[in-house]
């Protein structure tokens, strides 16, 4: 079987260079053949304008060498390279020559420190983060020393009431309510874990301060182990239960807060550098409880009674750190309370706020009481067989249609000591409802919503189905409209659009069905 190839008389790139012919550019033709008046011209022979006095020093125009518009900075230091004859030369640009010898030393030592801060900063913090990592960082530390230097504190004190040390001590009968509190710890981890497996990624900073909160008590509990050796296993247990659930959530939530200030995809580079960090502001917290233990040695009273001196006003440090670190972290994953933040300041100014907006209007919000002290609080799930069902619900559910992905309606819940009955929004999603489905169903309950505010239907407890058709078909089309810009300005701001975190509640699907009938 033959084939031929057919050359393109226009192409250029087959031809013999020696005997091509000039084309009317000049990077196409070959010194040979080029016209010896005319040669390559650089920007090195041009002198830039605003150069600094340190960089003029370093041209010598009486030797030949010139300067090449490259500068290379690397661990805090500005280089530049030169061109000397045929050779490059890199030049550090921070060696000042100073004659005085008076301020030699200032300067080396100013150096000096410039140098240690630099590495210590590559030591400890990613290449490409947010620009709130480093703040983090900060809170990060008072919280691993001091959270560190009272688990000294609280093994010494279990140490000394299950008799380590003295001749009394029975080392089998310690070891055996060692292990069991360890196992009891980590079977109840294991049951946490799999309960709240959810609320990771819908209530990162409620979840990851609550039980923060709950391992500084664990502390206090087994500082008080030596006052009631009798019940070390009782107590050892409780306080080991309380600190297997906070390590749990620690770990469940490293990657997401890790991925917020993972800027480029350095995912790795961020986990290891946290690594590092931990491991050496919890060296700083034995440093300083050792530093602690030696400096009251010689008073065992003094030493006996330091935790307890000591433990409300580390554990308040320690609290504090994590509620300040907490609030630097700008998750970019998109929850059912985030969204409709971004929702509700996209109504009003019709621009997308940040994630760090978000997370400051968020905050930690510990009782989870934030939605349901709005107007109208909105609520994604199923109807409550608990709850008050308006005659309007039940027909808005019969007059369901099966190309609905989803469809609101109201419901009259019961809160506080007083139990009133007070009207909520509910959203029922379909099986298979994407995210999309969920931000657009959300931004159509915002309008309503707003409806109800701004006292456009006053009777929404008889409320006819006629007006909420109205008004569930006016929102509606302003959600579609508003989608596309929206959708838009959500990825430029750096949200992930493509998921929408819901918790198991908020997971509750219903099924339509074709004989008029819903599946929940």
């Amino acid at each position: 079987m033959h084939s031929s190839l057919k050359s393109n008389p226009s192409s250029r790139l087959f031809l013999n260079p020696s005997k091509s012919t000039p084309t009317r550019y000049p990077i196409f033709t070959f010194p040979g053949k080029s016209s010896p008046n005319k040669s390559l011209r650089t920007s090195i022979d041009v002198q830039q304008e605003g150069a600094s006095k340190k960089e003029e020093e370093h041209l010598l125009p009486s030797n030949g060498t010139r300067r090449l518009p490259i500068v290379i900075k690397t661990s805090g230091r500005v280089s530049r390279y030169f061109l000397k004859g045929d050779s490059f030369e890199l030049v550090c640009l921070d060696e000042d020559v100073d004659d005085d010898t008076t301020s030699f030393s200032h300067v080396g030592f100013l150096k000096l420190i410039k140098l240690s801060s630099s590495a210590a900063k590559d030591f400890f913090i990613p290449k490409q983060v947010s620009d709130s990592y480093v703040s983090y960082v900060k809170w990060k530390f008072l919280h691993r020393v001091f959270s560190s230097a009272l688990q000294v504190l609280a093994t010494q004190a279990m140490f000394r009431a299950i008799g380590i040390g003295q001749s009394r001590s029975l080392a089998s009968s310690a070891a055996f309510n060692w292990i069991l509190k360890d196992g009891l710890g980590r079977l109840c981890r294991c049951i946490y874990t799999a309960s709240l497996a959810s609320a990771f990624d819908t209530n990162l900073k409620r979840v990851r301060f609550s039980t923060s909160l709950l391992f500084s008590l664990s502390i206090g509990v087994e500082l008080m182990t030596p006052l009631f050796p009798r019940y070390f296993l009782l107590l050892a247990s409780i306080a080991n239960i309380a600190k297997q659930i906070s390590l749990s959530c620690y770990l469940a939530t490293g990657s997401a807060v890790h991925r917020s200030f993972a800027v480029a995809d350095n995912l790795g580079e961020v986990s290891a550098k946290a690594q590092i960090q931990t491991v050496c502001f919890d060296n700083l917290g034995l440093l300083l409880a050792v530093l602690l233990n030696m400096l009251f040695q010689n008073n065992q009273r003094l030493q006996a009674s330091l935790p307890f001196v000591l433990y409300p006003i580390f554990s308040t440090i320690d609290l504090l750190g994590i509620y300040q670190g907490l609030k630097h972290i700008n998750l970019q994953t998109l929850t059912k309370n985030r969204l409709e933040i971004i929702l509700e300041r996209w109504i009003q100014s019709r621009q997308v706020p940040s994630p760090a907006e978000v997370s400051k209007e968020e905050g930690v919000d510990l009782l989870g009481s934030r939605a349901s002290k709005r107007v109208w609080p909105i609520r994604i799930g199923c109807l409550d067989p608990k709850a008050q069902i308006p005659k309007l619900s039940m027909m808005v559910m019969q007059s369901l249609r099966n190309d609905d992905g989803y469809f609101i309606t109201l419901e009259l819940s019961s809160h506080g000591f007083r139990r009133t009955p007070r009207p909520r929004i509910v959203i029922c999603l379909r099986e298979g409802a994407n995210s999309l489905e969920v931000i657009t169903s959300l931004l159509q309950t915002c309008y309503i919503r707003k409806a109800f505010v701004t006292n456009r239907f006053k009777r929404t407890d008889n409320l006819m189905l006629q007006d909420w058709s109205l008004l569930a078909g006016e929102s509606k089309l302003a959600a579609r409209d508003d989608f596309t810009e929206l959708y838009k300005q959500m990825q430029e701001q750096g949200w992930i659009v493509k998921n929408v975190l819901l918790s198991a509640e908020e997971q509750v699907r219903y099924i339509f069905d074709q004989h008029q009938s819903l599946t929940l």
